[in-house]
């Protein structure tokens, strides 16, 4: 599995070293699900929504309910595919493409289209829609 697979099913985090508590099961679901990820079209480009995380600093648990709204406000996003139109028309974008997959990206809050694949959640989101390259999306969060 590549380190896009592996980070977009949760089984490494942004910083690609392994992300601890999962079972084998869990780990076997996440290798399903990246097996059912679909291929973008056109101009639009499909992510994932990087590992949240489920405690505040200081050890606090977060609510499910926090968790599932900031998944959905998050504003940063993984790119795993692209579609074959995106960036071609060089005359939108002639600087060249905005991002390639691997890349972390800002995105506004409720950009794109949202969808679950065995309960873990993915966007579609178009071409112009990236707003900036994030090196390391720890720390970043919606103001």
């Amino acid at each position: 599995m590549s380190k896009v697979e592996k980070l977009q099913t949760g089984i490494v985090g942004p910083d690609g070293e392994s992300v601890e508590g999962d079972s084998k099961e869990e780990k076997e679901n996440d290798v399903h699900v990246a097996s059912m990820l679909p291929e973008p079209s056109g101009y639009r480009i499909l992510c994932a929504i990087p590992k949240l995380e489920t405690e505040y600093e200081g050890g606090i648990l977060k609510a499910d309910e926090t968790i599932k709204v900031e998944g959905i406000m998050t504003t940063v996003l993984f790119v795993l595919k692209m579609g074959p139109d995106c960036y071609a028309d060089e005359t939108r974008f002639p600087s060249g493409p905005y991002c390639k997959v691997g890349d972390f990206v800002l995105v506004r809050a409720h950009a794109g289209n949202k969808l679950k694949i065995f309960g873990k959640e993915f966007r579609v989101i178009n071409d112009d829609s990236v707003e900036g390259i994030v090196s390391d999306p720890r720390g970043i969060s919606r103001a």
